[in-house]
């Protein structure tokens, strides 16, 4: 039997796809089919499709989750390391916004490309957001 990455099983006759090698290929900026083709227009846009594959981007629906994933992220790093300085050091207040505030700027402006690459790599690979050669659900019954 053919498994899905994380253990799901593949119930369709859509063929099974690695979540793990299109999220690594989506947070590296490259097409989760592929591997090979740029994932990203611009910092944030993804590209219309693949320019090596042809595999179509423009209907991911990655939306507010890669920011929401980034703060988490880059929160529970901050403030572990804000704390860890805090016993250990003598730092003044001043000293510490001259510190964190643009460590957690530029971790974020850092990881957001990555992490939407990440989340469009995992619709890819569990076939969302037509992914799978259909329209989700709401497009096809637009009064649901």
């Amino acid at each position: 039997m053919e498994r899905q990455a994380f253990g799901a099983e593949n119930h369709s006759d859509r063929p099974a796809r690695s979540a793990w090698q299109a999220m690594k290929r989506g947070f590296l900026g490259r097409c989760p089919n592929c591997g090979k083709g740029r994932l990203f227009a611009s910092f944030a846009r993804t590209k219309e499709k693949c320019e090596t594959c042809g595999e179509a981007f423009h209907h991911h629906r990655a939306d507010d989750l890669p920011a929401y994933l980034v703060i988490f992220i880059v929160g529970h790093i901050v403030v572990g390391a804000f704390m860890g300085a805090e016993a250990v050091t003598q730092l003044s207040m001043w000293q510490h916004l001259a510190i964190w505030v643009p460590v957690t700027i530029i971790s974020a402006i850092a990881l957001l490309q990555p992490v939407k690459g990440a989340v469009v790599g995992l619709q890819w690979a569990f076939h969302m957001h037509g992914f799978g050669g259909h329209p989700d659900e709401l497009e096809t019954h637009p009064e649901a």
